[in-house]
């Protein structure tokens, strides 16, 4: 199937939204989804995620786009805070705790940083990673590694959306798929299988 722009048309339980194609490589490009400043999506979505999560002490998540629906679901669990990992080191912190990602979105690699205060909330707890979308899974990565070293114990990670590999991965809670696409010269976007979607798709599963 492939996709005219100028938007991909989005739905969430009854939200939509016209993403814009956003071309991240020669070969790739993303309908470009931001949460960020989405009350009204953050709203629907929170819930969902959070009645999925098994008991958790503590929710991390890794600054800009998880931030909001971070709060969100920390406030309808009735937690006090969340715990969030910084994409810059800032001078106010100390005993820092850091690990790589490479982001799929900025195609750069990227250093996330746990301030010690941050990493000893963590310390022998049950937490969930919270992000907006998994995709590579990269950043997961990072994540899980800043909570290792902080002592911590991960039992759920969930997002709005999933992408790629992340859809097919059981360890993971999210409401809906979400494409990576490739361009095409005629100007339409065509979405990209990955690995275990082709190899379900030669042994009729999907």
């Amino acid at each position: 199937m492939r996709y005219q722009p100028p938007y991909f048309d989005f739905e969430l339980y009854g939200v939509k939204r016209k993403l814009p194609f956003v071309k991240v490589k020669e070969n790739m490009a993303l309908a470009s989804f931001c949460i960020v400043s989405d009350t009204e999506l953050v709203q629907v979505a929170a819930p969902k995620l959070a009645e999925q999560l098994p008991p958790v002490d503590v929710l991390l998540t890794a600054e800009a786009k998880g931030i909001i629906l971070t709060y969100e679901i920390s406030r309808l669990l009735g937690m006090k805070d969340f715990v969030v990992a910084r994409k810059s080191k800032k001078p106010y912190m100390q005993n820092v705790v850091e690990a790589n990602v490479f982001s799929i979105t900025t195609q750069a690699k990227q250093t996330l940083y746990l301030d010690g205060c941050d990493a000893e909330k963590l310390q022998g707890k049950r937490v969930a990673i919270i992000d907006d979308v998994f995709a590579t899974g990269e950043s997961l990565v990072a994540l899980e590694k800043l909570a290792a070293v902080a002592g911590a114990n991960v039992v759920a990670r969930a997002a709005v959306l999933a992408e790629l590999e992340s859809v097919y991965r059981e360890d993971v809670i999210y409401l809906k798929e979400h494409y990576v696409f490739t361009p095409n010269e005629d100007g339409t976007f065509t979405p990209i299988d990955c690995e275990t979607r082709k190899r379900r798709k030669a042994e009729g599963k999907e």
